[in-house]
């Protein structure tokens, strides 16, 4: 009979992964656990302590800084797959799964899905001659060496990247090698895998090409595994069922999607939301059940892009059946930096991205320059941001892969900082006083068509009172609605109390908040 060997990389949610691990080993499978060394370490200890004792678990020997697009995700998983082929002789089978994956089969299904053919499971369609990649670079993700991640260093990403473009520094692809790519969520066979490490080992020369692609979870395992296994021996498909919005990210499912899930030709469902509870303790019940039949349907996907085409045509989106709950996720942070002066918020936020590792974006929902990642065109305009603000932020957390997210706020956007604020999701304010001289006021002014070129100063002159106390009646305005979670950072303050807030409001350390609060220039006009 097979057994499954899981490999699991996870970086949060203590919790969900001990529970997992618990209820693979249950079923005589074994896990091998990737904990992101970005994480934080009182979760791991967590994990380890719960699960130190099991003899069905193993840890990675090494953990990896993971991050979205790099190298590490491979390298991650290279040590979770050592690990344990190593630890579990006895395993036939290892199969990619995430914190987020759940069963939506039995492990009874399951073991008897594998044993009914000798072949591997594995999206491997030819790199350039599929339609894969949907938006992006794609030629450039080979061509070009990566070594800067995209996310947290987007201008040193770029900058290389045109860098190499302006002086043709292309490098040729090894030359025995047919660069494949697809879902990095795969299950294959003990000699697969066997036959993938000799490759690593006596292969450098491709490691260290994969090592400077970008994304290459979607093209290493996919890309070696074609190389060393007969193509009659593999399977183009996963195991693992998702489906992808029109901006290539993944559909999370809920309370509601039980039968749909069972009803597809799949052993497991990624993503699965933290607060879909009773969808998670029905599917956790499912694996370990006897004798279940799973009548397969087939509908889920076709469902998806059906229902897709109806709100294209103008079709409320009411139906769209993975938007029934549409919370930002109670595990996650949404911090909100409310200034009128955009210029100094967004010195701000950009000191948060240099001096710590919290994803921040400017203003979103007003400029189309907001240093938003690439989220497949939902980024282009300021348009389509506010058609849907949730699913927006939603995406953003997806991107960064962080349960934490900075965006800044106009203070005249009362009525969506008060949606925000009733969300799940923990949300939090800090608003950025400001003084508004006479300077400012004028400037601002012109750029809302109270007065243009050929206005009177006189007229000018006789507008500023009255624009100066509304604009300081925006922020007495938030200030009234009494909101917990409230912050704020002054000009006219000291960094120590400066930093003070900011400590609160990011969760961070003092002497790191104070790093904030003496940004140079912070609060300059």
């Amino acid at each position: 009979m097979a057994r499954i060997a899981f490999i699991l990389l996870c970086h949060k949610d203590p919790k969900g992964v001990i529970a997992q691990a618990n209820r693979l080993t249950a079923s005589g499978d074994y896990v091998a656990i990737h904990f992101d060394a970005r994480a934080n370490p009182k979760d791991f200890d967590e994990i380890r302590q719960a699960l130190g004792a099991n003899p069905s678990v193993v840890f990675s020997a090494k953990r990896w800084k993971c991050g979205w697009g790099e190298w590490s995700l491979v390298a991650a998983t290279l040590e979770a797959v050592r690990s344990a082929i190593a630890t579990f002789p006895q395993a036939t089978h290892f199969y990619m799964l995430s914190g987020d994956c759940m069963p939506i089969k039995s492990a009874e299904y399951a073991h008897a899905f594998l044993d009914a053919e000798e072949c591997d499971y594995i999206e491997s369609f030819d790199f350039f001659e599929s339609d894969w990649i949907k938006t992006g670079i794609k030629e450039e993700r080979l061509i070009y060496r990566h070594l800067f991640n995209e996310r947290t260093q987007p201008r040193r990403f770029y900058a290389s990247f045109e860098f190499q473009k302006r002086f043709n520094l292309k490098r040729p692809i090894p030359a025995d090698i047919q660069v494949m790519i697809g879902s990095q969520w795969w299950c294959l066979r003990r000699q697969t895998i066997e036959k993938v490490l000799d490759f690593c080992a006596s292969r450098p020369d491709v490691m260290r090409f994969f090592a400077t692609t970008w994304i290459p979870d979607e093209t290493f395992f996919q890309t070696i595994v074609r190389h060393v296994v007969p193509r009659k021996e593999l399977r183009t498909r996963t195991l693992t069922y998702l489906v992808f919005t029109d901006y290539g990210m993944p559909v999370t499912f809920h309370n509601d999607h039980y039968d749909l899930l069972m009803g597809q030709n799949y052993l497991f469902a990624r993503k699965i939301s933290p607060e879909a509870l009773r969808l998670r303790e029905r599917l956790g019940a499912l694996w370990a059940a006897k004798g279940v039949h799973f009548p397969i349907s087939n509908e889920g996907t076709g469902l998806f892009r059906f229902l897709t085409g109806r709100g294209r045509v103008g079709r409320r989106f009411a139906p769209r059946f993975w938007e029934t709950e549409g919370s930002l996720g109670r595990e996650n942070s949404l911090l909100l930096v409310v200034a009128k002066k955009w210029h100094v918020a967004k010195r701000l936020t950009a000191s948060i991205r240099k001096n710590t590792e919290i994803p921040a974006v400017d203003y979103l929902f007003n400029e189309n320059n907001a240093g938003l990642p690439d989220l497949g065109g939902v980024e282009t305009t300021v348009s389509k941001r506010t058609r849907h603000r949730r699913a927006l932020l939603r995406l953003l957390f997806e991107q960064f892969e962080s349960n934490s997210l900075v965006i800044c706020l106009d203070p005249s956007a009362l009525k969506l900082v008060e949606d925000l604020m009733q969300d799940k999701a923990d949300t939090r304010i800090l608003l950025i006083d400001s003084e508004f001289d006479d300077d400012y006021i004028r400037g601002h002014i012109g750029r809302v068509g109270l007065a243009g070129p050929e206005t009177p100063p006189e007229v000018i002159d006789r507008l500023l009172p009255t624009v100066r106390a509304d604009l300081e009646h925006e922020a007495e305005r938030l200030r009234d609605l009494g909101l917990l979670g409230f912050h704020s950072i002054s000009p006219w303050r000291s960094p120590e109390d400066n930093a003070v807030q900011l400590a609160r409001f990011l969760d961070l350390m003092p002497e790191k908040a104070r790093e904030l609060a003496t940004t140079q220039h912070l609060f300059s006009d």
